[in-house]
């Protein structure tokens, strides 16, 4: 089966920068709903339109076509005492951006007093390196077209 809108996709991938470093890889296979669901980067799914189980590419993406570039307003100071005991360099928390949107942001270092935050994805601001090998493709059910997501192994979980 060739891969379209509305097939459900299983990949194994790997996420290097540009000089080869490995940034991230699969450990299980990912699952995604193909055909704009914004399931994974608009670059990455043309190159695997039409491709079938078993296709392999690497793709170079520009800050771009990736994580965007880092904006520097999602970094934030904010004072130690606003935030519950136990807070950690590597916590997640939910605020608000400048933009007045809810956002997920991320203790990045926390020195005396001050604890400093980023709202930026962790690879915004770099190209990326994106080795991918096509592991299945079938036709997603009704369900996982209506939720914009694929179900079950390797996929999204109610």
């Amino acid at each position: 089966m060739k891969i379209e809108k509305n097939c459900a996709v299983t990949l194994r991938y790997k996420v290097c920068d540009i000089a080869g470093k490995v940034l991230e890889q699969s450990s299980e296979p990912l699952a995604y709903l193909h055909g704009g669901y914004g399931n994974l980067f608009p670059k990455v799914e043309q190159a695997l339109e039409g491709k079938t189980s078993g296709y392999q590419t690497t793709l170079d993406l520009s800050t771009q076509d990736a994580f965007g570039e880092r904006d520097e307003s999602l970094a934030q100071v904010i004072q130690k005492s606003d935030f519950p005991p136990g807070v950690k360099v590597g916590g997640q928390l939910q605020a608000q951006g400048p933009d007045g949107r809810a956002r997920m942001f991320t203790v990045t270092k926390i020195k005396g007093q001050s604890v400093m935050l980023d709202g930026n994805h962790p690879l915004a601001g770099k190209a990326l390196r994106f080795s991918l090998t096509v592991t299945e493709v079938r036709a997603a059910t009704e369900e996982e077209i209506a939720h914009g997501h694929v179900h079950g192994a390797h996929g999204h979980h109610h």
